[in-house]
């Protein structure tokens, strides 16, 4: 029985007994669970801070970076490049010059005497053979006809001299008269035959001055110049200076003679079409073509003496009218073509700032044409090369550079 008692009692209990037990016992739990959570809360809060000290640092690291990189690149000047153009343009160069008549002849007077009439004035279109002026020569006249006259006497002593010679040369023949005196007349006549050959040549020389009374154009053209009047004395010359009665141009074609440059000289080849303008003639071009030239450098102006023919059958071209020629050179193989904004004149010479490799190379070049704006470089440059523009005066070899953006090939 006191057994089974002993065997009851715990079944018999009390339950808020068990639950304050159970209570008690899990206090320690709980404040271990506690104390856990605390420290993944702290042991975030550190990683958190430590992250962003971490990203704070980097990105401050990552700016400096940029910072010097940036810095660097400023420092770096930027320039403005150009390629070469490969081979030189056509050039133009254009001369001055004056027009000169085909033929250009000052009209004299070969006899003297005093002018009757002229029928020309300046400005008039004549033809060849057309009667300019007539000169009244009196004293001319008189003389020829002197000499005409001892032309007859002449002829009549001839012929008395050819008879007795005649009879002569026949008595000769019986040894009626002596050899000498035969010889002496044949000698009469052979000098009468020369005393009437000068008198037909005396008569002949004052028929042709007589001729020159009347003076005639000698070739199609115009009347330039008139230097004489009716009534004005004209002399021919024998004690004086002649003087100039009419001069006439012949200007279906025209001469321009032009100085070309030495450098320029072998670009002129005869028969070569060439252009010309006039300030009278706005816009307007007139062909011509190079029909000669001296083939020799004048010493003095160091010019080729050129001469171009001018087709003027239009009429529209005066003689001494101030023209330009327009002369094409025609390119040098092999040669480039850079701005002449690109040079740098220096004292070793003359020099063009290129970039390679991201450096300055100063490099030097010959120079062929001179375009103006721009320059033939005939040696030293590549149509790859990146040629600076406005170079500094200051710029030198191995300086780093940078192209501009917008100028890369």
């Amino acid at each position: 029985m006191t057994t089974e008692t002993k065997d009851q009692s715990p079944a018999t209990t009390d339950p808020a007994a068990s639950a304050a037990t159970e209570a008690v016992q899990d206090k320690p739990r709980s404040r271990h669970m506690a104390i856990g959570r605390g420290a993944l809360v702290t042991l975030a809060v550190v990683a958190a801070f430590a992250v962003a000290i971490h990203s704070g640092i980097r990105s401050r690291a990552e700016a400096e970076a940029r910072l010097v990189q940036a810095t660097q690149a400023v420092a770096v000047p930027e320039v403005a490049v150009v390629y070469p153009t490969t081979g030189s343009a056509s050039q133009e160069i254009s001369l001055p010059g004056n027009t000169q008549p085909w033929i250009d002849t000052p009209v004299y007077a070969r006899t003297s005497g005093y002018l009757r009439n002229w029928y020309y004035d300046i400005g008039a279109h004549v033809r060849k053979g057309d009667l300019l002026a007539v000169i009244e020569t009196p004293e001319l006249d008189e003389q020829l006809q002197q000499a005409q006259a001892q032309l007859k006497s002449a002829q009549a002593n001839l012929r008395l001299a050819q008879v007795t010679a005649a009879r002569w040369q026949n008595l000769l023949r019986t040894n009626s008269v002596s050899r000498q005196a035969t010889d002496q007349a044949v000698s009469e006549l052979a000098s009468r035959q020369a005393m009437v050959a000068s008198s037909e040549a005396n008569v002949r020389r004052l028929q042709q001055l007589q001729d020159y009374e009347r003076v005639y154009a000698p070739f199609d053209g115009v009347i330039t110049q008139r230097n004489t009047d009716i009534g004005d004395l004209v002399d021919a010359g024998q004690n004086s200076a002649p003087k100039e009665l009419f001069d006439l141009a012949s200007i279906n074609v025209l001469r321009v003679f032009i100085p070309v440059p030495e450098v320029y000289s072998n670009a002129v080849r005869d028969g070569e079409k060439v252009t010309l303008t006039l300030d009278e003639y706005p816009g307007r071009q007139f062909i011509g073509t190079v029909a000669r030239n001296s083939d020799a450098i004048n010493p003095v102006t160091r010019t080729l003496n050129v001469e171009v023919d001018v087709d003027n059958s239009s009429g529209l071209l005066r003689p001494g009218a101030y023209v330009f020629v327009h002369f094409t050179v025609p390119p040098d193989k092999g040669a480039v073509t850079i701005p002449a904004n690109t040079l740098l004149f220096r004292s070793e010479g003359l020099r063009v700032a290129v970039v390679r490799n991201g450096q300055v190379q100063l490099t030097p070049i010959a120079i062929g044409h001179d375009y103006g704006s721009s320059v033939e470089v005939v040696s030293g440059l590549n149509p790859s090369d990146a040629v600076i523009v406005d170079p500094s005066d200051s710029v030198e070899t191995g300086q780093a550079v940078r192209i501009a953006k917008g100028w890369q090939r």
